[in-house]
């Protein structure tokens, strides 16, 4: 039995590299379950197979302009990218048991944060959440505040799962963008 999603219009595509979230939207929804299938079947763990789709996704839209169709069909290229992740993950949890816990002499010379930072953070954390459209902010605080899964928010929202995921990466890029300074970032 053939469970793939079939070809993705040529037209939702072009939508697509030219940067319409509708359209991201639009092919998340169409794709997300056979990537999901990748990724659990390489994964053998559901809840890493999500972050994977999530990963990928994200991935796919900020290097959505690299999508070459005279190289590779859509599904081709995107698959690839699932792939990839999901042996990425795969590597990356064998090396962190490898590796073993950290050290705790490392974890307690940490410095901690004087209340003055924190109330700072505070600040910018929520300019940051304040500069957001509408829509995105409302998923975050959905997901952030109220410990809504994405498929919770979908319900409560009557919005797609896809536009929903879509809203909180994009959210959250503009987020790690704003706010890269706290983690060091220029």
């Amino acid at each position: 039995m053939d469970r793939s999603p079939g070809a993705t219009d040529p037209a939702l595509l072009a939508r697509f590299v030219a940067g319409d979230e509708r359209a991201f939207a639009a092919i998340f929804d169409q794709w997300s379950a056979p990537v999901y299938r990748l990724a659990r079947t390489i994964l053998q763990d559901e809840q890493a197979a999500e972050e994977v789709v999530e990963e990928t996704f994200w991935q796919a839209w900020t290097t959505r302009a690299s999508f070459d169709a005279s190289r590779a069909g859509f599904a081709a290229w995107l698959l690839m990218i699932a792939r990839s992740r999901a042996l990425d993950r795969r590597r990356a949890v064998g090396r962190r048991r490898e590796a073993g816990p950290e050290p705790l002499e490392r974890m307690a010379g940490r410095p901690a944060r004087d209340a003055a930072e924190v109330e700072e953070t505070v600040r910018l954390v929520r300019s940051a959440l304040g500069e957001l459209p509408a829509e995105q902010r409302e998923v975050i605080e959905l997901a952030y505040f109220e410990g809504l899964s994405q498929s919770e928010i979908a319900r409560r929202t009557a919005q797609p799962l896809g536009t929903v995921k879509s809203r909180s990466r994009m959210a959250m890029d503009k987020l790690r963008d704003r706010l890269g300074m706290l983690r060091g970032e220029t």
